[in-house]
C-alpha cells in the first residue's frame, strides 16, 4: 500500500493480486473508494480534482483478468483487465468477432490502447465538457444542464435518450459488444451476477450518476461474447473529427446472419448518438426477411432517424446516423 498527495487530495492506493482481494477492498471502503484499470478515465477525474477518492484499487496485479479465453458455446471470456491492444490484436477475437478486434484497434492512440483496458472502455463515464469540468450539471448534482443552453458547445452531444443530460457516451467497443449480445460478469461480495449487454449501460433517465449498473462495491471481471455471432458478417464504423485519434463523433457496430442474400437475424447499435450505446430493435425488426440491397438499407436509415431530436449545433448528426446505418446494413465500408 501507499499514499499518493501530489496533484491530488491524498488516497490510499490499495493493489489487490486477486479478484477475491478486490472485491474485498471494494466491500470494505464502498463509495469511498475508485477502481482503477488501464487509468485512462481515472487519471483525468484525478489531476482535474473532480473525484477525490479516499481509496484506490489498482486492478493491475490481478492475472486473472487478462486472459481470453474460448467457452463451450464457441464464444469467447475476456478479461476486464485485457488491454485494447491485446483485443484487437487476438487471434480468437479477429476470427470469431473481427468487429470487435476492428472497433478496439481504433480507439484512440497505440499508447493508449497498450495501456486502456476492454473494462475501461465499456465502464468510462461520458465526456461532456461541461460535466467533466466540474461545472454544477445535473450529473453533479445540480440542477441544470449547460449543453442545452442556447450558447452552449454541443456539437458532440446526444440526439437520442435525452433525459436533463444530453451527454454521448464515447466509446467504440461499447455497440460492438451490444450488437453481439455480450454479458457483463460482475462480481461484489454477495457472490456474481452476469448483466446482459442491453441492461448493463443506462441512461440518465433511471440514474444519472452512473452510466452502468455498476454500483461502489462492485467489480467487473470480464465479458462473454455468446458463440450465437460468432462468425457472422460484422460491421464497425468510427467517424471522428480528426483523423489522428479521438473520440468518436458517432459509430456504428452490426451483426448479421445472411442467408442466400436474406437477412435472417441483425443488430445494430451506435455510439456516440445518446448517453448510453443505443440499440435499434425497431430496425432489426423491420430488417427481418429482406434481401440485403439497397431498398433494405434505405427502410432501415430511415428508421432509425424517426424520433432524433439534434441540438442546435449537431443537426449533421442526423444524416451520419442514417448513413452509418445503412452502410451497417449493406456490410460495406465507406
Amino acid at each position: 500500500m501507499a499514499v499518493i498527495h501530489d496533484m491530488v487530495r491524498e488516497f490510499e492506493l490499495l493493489q489487490p493480486s486477486s479478484v477475491d482481494e478486490a472485491v474485498g477492498h471494494l466491500a470494505a471502503h464502498g463509495d469511498r473508494a475508485w477502481v482503477i484499470a488501464g487509468g485512462m478515465d481515472t487519471f483525468d477525474w484525478l489531476k482535474d480534482r473532480i473525484r477525490e477518492p479516499e481509496y484506490v484499487v489498482d486492478l493491475g496485479g490481478i492475472s486473472d483478468m487478462s486472459n481470453v479465453r474460448s467457452t463451450d458455446d464457441g464464444g469467447l471470456e475476456i478479461g476486464a483487465m485485457v488491454t485494447l491492444t491485446e483485443v484487437s490484436r487476438h487471434p480468437d477475437v479477429q476470427a470469431k468477432f473481427p468487429a470487435l478486434a476492428k472497433a478496439a484497434g481504433k480507439v484512440a492512440s497505440p499508447q493508449i490502447r497498450n495501456a486502456g483496458t476492454l473494462g475501461g472502455n465499456i465502464s468510462q463515464d461520458i465526456r461532456c465538457w461541461y460535466y467533466r469540468s466540474g461545472w454544477p450539471c445535473y450529473r453533479q448534482g445540480g440542477n441544470l444542464c449547460y449543453a442545452q443552453s442556447p450558447t452552449a458547445m454541443n456539437r458532440e452531444h446526444a440526439i437520442l435518450g435525452q433525459n436533463r443530460c444530453v451527454a454521448a457516451h464515447p466509446s467504440d467497443t461499447a455497440p460492438v459488444l451490444l450488437s453481439l449480445g455480450a454479458q457483463m460478469v460482475v462480481r461484489n461480495s454477495k457472490g456474481e451476477r452476469v448483466v446482459d449487454a442491453d441492461n448493463f449501460w443506462i441512461g440518465p433517465g433511471i440514474d444519472i450518476t452512473r452510466t452502468t449498473t455498476m454500483k461502489p462495491n462492485d467489480l467487473l471481471v470480464s465479458i462473454r461474447i455468446p458463440g450465437t455471432w460468432a462468425g457472422s458478417r460484422q460491421y464497425f464504423e468510427k467517424v471522428t473529427e480528426r483523423a489522428s485519434w479521438d473520440f468518436p463523433l458517432m459509430n456504428v457496430a452490426s451483426a448479421a446472419k445472411i442467408e442466400g442474400g436474406t437477412i435472417r437475424d441483425i443488430r445494430i447499435a451506435l455510439n456516440g448518438v445518446a448517453p448510453k450505446p443505443w440499440r435499434l430493435p425497431e430496425v432489426e425488426k423491420a430488417l427481418v426477411g429482406n434481401n440485403v440491397d439497397d431498398r433494405a438499407a434505405d427502410l432501415g436509415g430511415r428508421l432509425a432517424i424517426r424520433d432524433v431530436n439534434p441540438l442546435r449545433h449537431n443537426q449533421y448528426k442526423v444524416p451520419l446516423m442514417r448513413n452509418l446505418v445503412k452502410r451497417a446494413i449493406r456490410g460495406e465500408q465507406a
